[in-house]
């Protein structure tokens, strides 16, 4: 067997070795686009002129690189989050598109009840700093708990589809969100919770990238090393086997979505956090298909039963070089969507050949 026979195999069998190689080449070009300059144009004349961008020093250019990655890491880490909970959901053979809607109505009940106006519900308790920053969160990750949960319950008991347990609930959670807040107008966060995110480490402000990190730490461990772990795979690859070996699916799948529940909500609150405010007709939007993309993308098998945290987070940085990329080649915001969903469709592709390998 010749060498490009060999990397085509292990291309196919191995998505982790697949993702790896696409983010490493990924890294590259878009390093070599933040050093030159080029000029494309084709009328009236074609004209081609490639040139090195002028840094004052090195150290300059290695500055603009570490910035434009913090950047780079910063913007998806709300994604890759919620993207970690869905590598659960799609693993036991799930999907959850609401996400997104789900962060919306927790970021909106989160600021509602922390608001230092006169109009926060734990302001007009005389309930203010740090206990109040502390019963939000919880509350916070309480909804959350109990919206994913309302998912599971649903698909679980209901034997409904979660494709369509989860479409009804998108369209729920954001419309009731902003029927409710339609006549309230911006918060104003106190600064123990907007230090969630923006307290700084050696002055660049970098926890919610770590928060990112640690999570996918943790549910590494969990998917690969506590019983938990093994029936969402066991759930995911034969659900009737699963049933057969003693494995309570009912009760796999709504702990699945409650976790999934819960990480939306933390997201949801690092965000409002870093950013002070939420627009609840746009916010999340798209976030439940980034997080599908990513999952798929790190190898995950949307027939379930197959895939890795790691390998979702790899895919999360992939997708995030990518559109990074694009966004410095100055390539239309329309067409970048594009890019992204040929990438699906070629990595689910990948996963129909190796099963047929």
């Amino acid at each position: 067997m010749n060498f490009a026979a060999k990397m085509k195999k292990m291309w196919r069998s191995q998505p982790l070795l697949s993702v790896g190689l696409a983010l490493v080449l990924l890294i590259l070009v878009q390093t070599v686009v933040m050093t030159i300059e080029f000029t494309l144009s084709f009328a009236p004349e074609f004209v081609f002129d490639v040139k090195l961008k002028n840094f004052d020093s090195f150290g300059a250019w290695g500055q603009k690189l570490i910035t434009n990655w913090r950047n780079i890491l910063l913007n998806n880490s709300y994604v890759g989050m919620i993207a970690l909970a869905m590598t659960f959901v799609i693993i036991s053979g799930g999907i959850d598109l609401s996400v997104g809607s789900m962060l919306v109505a927790v970021g909106a009940m989160v600021m509602v009840l922390i608001n230092t106006k006169e109009a926060g519900i734990l302001t007009s308790l005389g309930i203010t700093g740090i206990p109040a920053v502390v019963i939000g969160v919880a509350l916070g990750l309480l909804l959350g708990y109990l919206l994913g949960n309302l998912n599971g319950i649903i698909i679980s008991k209901g034997r409904v589809p979660p494709f369509i347990v989860t479409l009804g609930t998108m369209m729920m959670f954001r419309s009731v969100t902003q029927y409710f807040m339609q006549t309230r107008k911006g918060a104003a966060l106190p600064t123990a919770f907007k230090n969630i995110s923006k307290l700084q480490i050696g002055g660049n402000m970098v926890l919610p990238i770590i928060y990112w990190l640690l999570l996918a730490v943790i549910l590494y461990v969990v998917a690969r090393h506590t019983v938990f772990g093994r029936h969402v795979y066991a759930v995911g690859s034969n659900e009737r086997t699963a049933k057969l070996s003693g494995i309570n699916v009912d009760r796999v799948k709504r702990r699945v979505y409650a976790l999934t529940g819960v990480i939306v909500a933390f997201a949801a609150m690092v965000q409002v956090a870093r950013i002070g405010s939420m627009d609840y007709a746009s916010a999340g939007s798209g976030y439940e298909m980034d997080a599908i993309a990513s999952v798929i993308i790190g190898g995950t098998a949307m027939s379930g039963g197959s895939g890795s945290v790691f390998g979702t987070l790899l895919g999360t940085l992939t997708l995030a070089v990518m559109n990074n990329l694009l966004t410095l080649m100055g390539v239309d915001p329309f067409l970048r969507e594009a890019f992204k969903g040929a990438i699906v469709v070629a990595a689910v592709l990948l996963q129909r050949k190796e099963k047929q390998a």
